[in-house]
């Protein structure tokens, strides 16, 4: 009996270990099934708090309720969902709360190949966790849900936002004022950039001195990152009421055009800032760093700006064919390129907000043309919606974020100077700035606007996004949490007092034909002269409109030119909206007797151009 038990033991020796292979797969496959099954309730969560907010918006509309505007309430939203999910859900897993100390690696790697009882199991990098974070709901797989990748605002939702402001920019507006946006984008935002950095370094000297962190934990250039994220402003409450009140157009265009550029400068400028690294002492004044940051900073945003641009260049070939007989086709290879720009750029080191921003601008104003009119349609409804939907996920996220966030760090001396900071900054941007613009502008921008600009400066999706991408430091954190509550202040209160604010600085609303009659006088004179030269050479190239380059260009270029010259130019009549505004229609009209037989064009059902011959 003995003999057989011990013949046995091996057998069943092999035969436990069989089953606890099984049991480990077993719970294997569990744990993925449990993984899939929380990220479809993450996207569930979302998709019913965008439900509530679609509804809200429906009934705010209905009752004409101006108080709290849309994104204002996909934050309300997000809070309450953020509260649920981080005291209504517990932790289900210990383990995945546990520190485990590897010595003998030196940096956290991509990637982790863990053998645990000859079973190999893959992890990837995430992000950073100091250890004063380490809690206990460090194991609750809810809130870690709920926490987005940073890559995912810049990747996915960021793009269709910044595109779709470039390509529903109007022209007549924004270019009538575009010295005056300028200055406000560039100029204003390093003034806001620097003042907030200088107030937020004296905070933090004093948070110092009362012990509340160490010498070396917040460097000047930690206080100057802050403020250029700071710098973005993001008035889309503000504006939104604007366009529904049909408030004055050069208000709303200054304020349209300051944030689209704003946001663009203040990605680019926060980029140069973190990559600013003095040799020596880190608050000390480095010549050599700085004149290499602002460097970086034009290569970056000039770069950017080509790299835009260049796509939509690219999409003029459209003109040479008849794609615009398969709308379907026309409008995803519009799509398709614009996502290029920006990941072409992001791939090249540069910025794709900055090159999505440029690319929309000349993609409306130049490919626009050469769409049929159904691809017309779809882009501007296509690119309006992504535009709606990614801007209520950001402001319910922030809401979420709140609770969900688990390295908070909130520093009530550190919150205060930023609001301090913030309010004076904005001051310093807009009054001086305004002060000397009205120095060179005929048209003055009244003392009733500036009050308005001020009030305006909202703060929103773009700050939200440059602070999450990096908190794996504390200063990063308390950054974060800091931009989160400036933001909820902005929004809700600023945001919801632009209605009273409106009429007791009595800003009149803009009839529907005031804008017809503005002079050439009123445009900027740099945009002028390259208007003249876009319009009779880069638009007849690029697009279908504009006067036939037979007529422009010199006469020994005609075989060319009758190459490059779409047939539909030779009968196209000078728009209002083009020449009206910046130059007299006798400075652009050229000589057509030339091609007063030309065939005339006609446009099939799906707006693609055709030629009927006269004869």
């Amino acid at each position: 009996m003995r003999i057989y038990l011990e013949s046995l033991s091996p057998a069943l020796d092999m035969y436990c270990r069989n089953e606890m292979e099984k049991l480990k797969k077993y719970a294997s496959v569990k744990d993925e099934d449990q993984f899939y099954h929380q990220g479809a309730v993450e996207l569930l969560v979302f998709n019913f708090l965008l439900i509530l907010t679609i509804l809200t918006i429906w009934l705010f509309k209905n009752h004409r309720f101006r108080f709290l505007h849309e994104t204002g309430g996909a934050m309300v939203y997000g809070l309450v969902m953020g509260l649920l999910i981080r005291y209504a859900t517990k932790a289900s897993d210990v383990e995945s709360g546990t520190v485990y100390e590897c010595e003998k690696l030196e940096s956290g790697p991509s990637t982790l190949l863990i053998n645990i009882t000859n079973q190999v199991y893959e992890y990837q990098y995430k992000r950073e966790i100091s250890h004063h974070n380490i809690n206990g709901h460090q194991g609750n797989a809810m809130l870690q849900k709920m926490t987005f990748d940073p890559s995912i605002f810049f990747n996915i939702l960021l793009p269709p936002i910044i595109f779709h402001a470039g390509y529903s920019l109007k022209k007549r507006h924004f270019f009538r004022n575009l010295g005056s946006i300028l200055t406000y984008a560039f100029l204003g935002t390093a003034i806001s950039c620097i003042v907030i950095g200088l107030i937020m370094y004296g905070f933090v000297k004093a948070m110092v001195h009362i012990g509340q962190l160490k010498a070396w934990e917040f460097h000047f250039t930690d206080c100057l990152f802050f403020g250029s994220l700071m710098s973005a402003t993001d008035p889309v409450t503000v504006l939104a009421i604007f366009h529904e009140l049909h408030v004055d157009t050069d208000l709303y265009t200054l304020l349209f055009g300051e944030s689209v550029l704003n946001d663009a400068v203040a990605i680019v400028l926060t980029y140069s800032i973190s990559i600013y690294s003095p040799k020596e002492n880190p608050n000390a004044f480095d010549a050599a760093a700085f004149f290499q940051s602002v460097g970086n900073f034009l290569g970056i945003f000039a770069g950017s700006f080509a790299m835009g641009s260049s796509y939509a260049v690219v999409t003029h070939l459209t003109k040479f064919t008849k794609l615009c007989e398969f709308p379907m086709l026309e409008t995803g290879l519009f799509f398709l390129l614009s996502w290029s720009a920006f990941l072409s750029a992001e791939a090249a080191g540069l910025t794709g907000i900055v090159a999505v921003l440029f690319c929309g601008v000349t993609q409306a104003h130049y490919t626009y043309n050469n769409l049929s009119s159904d691809s017309r349609m779809r882009t501007k409804q296509l690119f309006e919606f992504m535009n709606f939907l990614a801007e209520n996920v950001i402001f319910c996220y922030m809401g979420l974020a709140l609770f969900t966030f688990q390295n908070h760090i909130f520093n009530p001396l550190f919150i205060f100077g930023a609001f301090v900071a913030v309010f004076i900054a904005r001051a310093c941007n807009i009054y001086p700035l305004s002060f000397l613009l009205n120095l060179g502008r005929k048209q003055k921008i009244p003392r009733n606007f500036q009050h308005m600009m001020m009030f305006s400066g909202l703060r929103g999706a773009i700050a939200f996004a440059l602070a999450i991408r990096d908190t794996g430091s504390q200063p990063k954190q308390m950054m974060f949490t800091t931009a989160l509550l400036i933001v909820f202040f902005t929004v809700w209160v600023f945001g919801g007092g632009t209605t009273p604010m409106l009429t007791w600085l009595q800003i009149r609303l803009s009839a529907s034909n005031s804008d017809k009659n503005t002079t050439k006088a009123e445009s900027a004179w740099l945009f002028r002269v390259w208007y003249a030269f876009d319009h009779r050479y880069l638009k007849p190239i690029l697009t279908h409109a504009g006067p036939p380059l037979t007529t422009t260009l010199p006469e020994w270029c005609n075989p060319v030119a009758r190459l490059l010259t779409s047939p539909s130019a030779y009968g196209d009549q000078l728009k209002n909206e083009d020449t009206g505004y910046i130059i007299n229609n006798d400075e652009l009209s050229e000589n057509y007797e030339s091609s007063a037989h030309a065939p005339v064009p006609t446009q099939d059902r799906t707006g693609c151009t055709q030629l009927n011959s006269l004869a």
